[in-house]
């Protein structure tokens, strides 16, 4: 028996179990675990993939063309890569109903992140004031988890939102579209800053300008959509396959963990998993037990394991998500100018707009369209597809999207929940969860000022193609079982230790107390780092 078992293998997931391992535990992980596919020619450029690729319609449309987003006002504007379909596949023993929000889920090896696109923001004080803990306390295992994995960043403007931590490494070459939206900001910063309380910067990536730790430096091959080639980009599994050189670490994948059972005092002794490949439930003894299944994983582990020993059907409220805007928009410097796809592809500059309450600050991510797909986009042109089609091809080297992020709160409507099955597998996760009031107009007054403040950097939002995602399309979920200093029930201590389990601890988002606009996984895995020192 290991001294800790640990459910689930994404980014804190990983960043707990090489902490733990390095101090000498013994760990076992139980995980899903769907693997990636192999890289495909990793030296080619993107296209060059498009030229040497027996099958390159297959590779970046999928076999059944999976990757198509057809006309539809509710779909969203970026497709999934075929490459990236392991991350979103759901175990067909997995069940959950939502109402309201529009949840995804990993069974991956490395979880969701191994389809991120790399933010990696330290929140600050006035973004921690509902956590037990402050900025110095968490600011070691932030810079633990930098020099682990490689993070670039700027001492620029953003600083004032974003805390200067430790191991930050140069940023990349901006592409030619986001040097002149950089170049307008810094030719319209007095105003900007000023009018719109709108500041810019240098985005904070967990993507590697030199080479770093056994990786290579970023290559600008223009492949970071369909998984970057030379793990310049950072996931999860980089950390796993480090862990998994540890002699004291187990890993069994194929395990869908569905509850635990407990004895006297509360304390944890077995934790049951469904065999995929044997179809058929196993049982581990556990001394200690982690979740770190993702909010909504964790939260259905608990409250199942609470049902099959009680029967109690309990309500874990509070989750929480950023609510996130695409604003697509048009550089008139660059249309009908060619571009160039061996750049980096996610977004390389973010914006940040100040609020009388600085937890409320908003937080963007601006992405300059190169070797994206163009379909999602021309689709939603409010012309004929004839004139779409040519609009498209004259604009690529001039489009963008502004994706704009929001707080959220933890409020008693919106909960997790299970349905009542003697089956543990049968058991359905329940999702219910509704926006804050005013949502709508403080949307609306947001929309405007953002359309004004791209119009000061030369560039326009052309009418009709705005997006209002879906709850839940962040994945950056949170709240079900916050962190307390008073032991109450349903909740965990300021070292993420269950209040109610005595040798349960949560490492995942399910424990965060409030939700910062900008992106958790630079958090998440530096909490991780820090429960760990804290509490093993």
């Amino acid at each position: 028996m290991s001294e800790v078992t640990i459910v689930g293998s994404g980014a804190s997931a990983v960043h707990f179990v090489l902490s733990v391992l390095q101090m000498g535990y013994t760990v076992t992980m139980l995980d899903v675990g769907y693997a990636k596919p192999e890289t495909v020619n990793p030296k080619d450029t993107l296209n060059g993939l498009k030229e040497n690729l027996a099958d390159p319609v297959g590779y970046f449309l999928g076999k059944k063309y999976q990757a198509l987003i057809l006309p539809d006002a509710e779909k969203e504007y970026y497709g999934i890569p075929p490459s990236k379909d392991y991350v979103f596949k759901i175990p067909e023993n997995f069940r959950e109903q939502s109402t309201g929000f529009e949840p995804l889920f990993s069974f991956a090896r490395g979880g969701l992140a191994e389809a991120w696109t790399g933010g990696a923001y330290a929140y600050n004080d006035e973004e921690l004031a509902d956590f037990p803990f402050q900025y110095g306390d968490i600011e070691p295992f932030y810079n633990e988890i930098a020099k682990r994995i490689g993070i670039l960043g700027d001492n620029d403007d953003l600083a004032r939102f974003h805390p200067w931590h430790e191991h930050l490494l140069p940023p990349l070459e901006l592409d030619e579209h986001a040097a002149l939206l950089y170049a307008g900001y810094q030719g319209k910063r007095e105003l900007l800053q000023k009018k719109f309380s709108c500041y810019f910067g240098r985005s904070r990536l967990a993507v590697l300008s030199r080479d770093f730790a056994g990786r290579q430096a970023c290559d600008y091959s223009g492949r970071c959509m369909w998984g970057c080639p030379s793990d310049s980009l950072y996931v999860p599994s980089l950390t796993l396959e480090i862990c998994l050189t540890f002699p004291t670490f187990t890993y069994i994948p194929k395990m869908l963990v569905t509850h635990f059972n407990y004895g006297a005092a509360n304390r944890i002794e077995t934790v049951v998993a469904y065999d995929l490949e044997k179809k058929q439930a196993r049982e581990f003894p556990v001394r200690r037990l982690v979740l770190a299944a993702g909010t909504l994983g964790t939260a259905k582990i608990f409250l199942n394991s609470i049902h099959r020993q009680t029967g109690q059907i309990l309500t874990l409220p509070g989750l929480m998500d950023n609510r996130q805007i695409l604003i697509p928009f048009i550089n008139l410097q660059l249309v009908g100018k060619p571009f160039k796809p061996e750049t980096y592809q996610y977004h390389q500059l973010a914006m940040g707009i100040a609020a009388a309450d600085p937890r409320k600050f908003v937080h963007g991510q601006i992405t300059t369209l190169k070797t994206a797909l163009m379909h999602p986009i021309i689709k939603d042109i409010p012309l004929d597809l004839k004139t779409s089609i040519f609009l498209g091809r004259n604009l690529h080297a001039a489009l963008g999207v502004a994706n704009i992020n929001f707080h959220d709160d933890r409020r008693p409507g919106n909960y997790v929940t299970i349905t009542a099955d003697p089956d543990p597998l049968r058991a359905k996760l329940l999702i219910k969860y509704s926006p804050p009031d005013r949502e709508n107009k403080n949307l609306k007054n947001l929309i405007s000022q953002v359309k004004r403040i791209l119009l000061k950097l030369g560039v326009v939002v052309p009418p009709g193609m705005l997006h209002v995602r879906p709850m839940g399309a962040s994945v950056h979920y949170a709240g079900v079982i916050p962190m307390s200093t008073a032991s109450a029930p349903l909740t965990a201590s300021p070292n993420c230790r269950s209040h109610d389990f005595p040798n349960l601890h949560f490492v995942d988002g399910s424990s965060f107390p409030f939700l910062p606009a900008k992106n958790l996984t630079f958090t998440l895995m530096a909490n991780a780092a820090r429960v760990a020192k804290k509490e093993f």
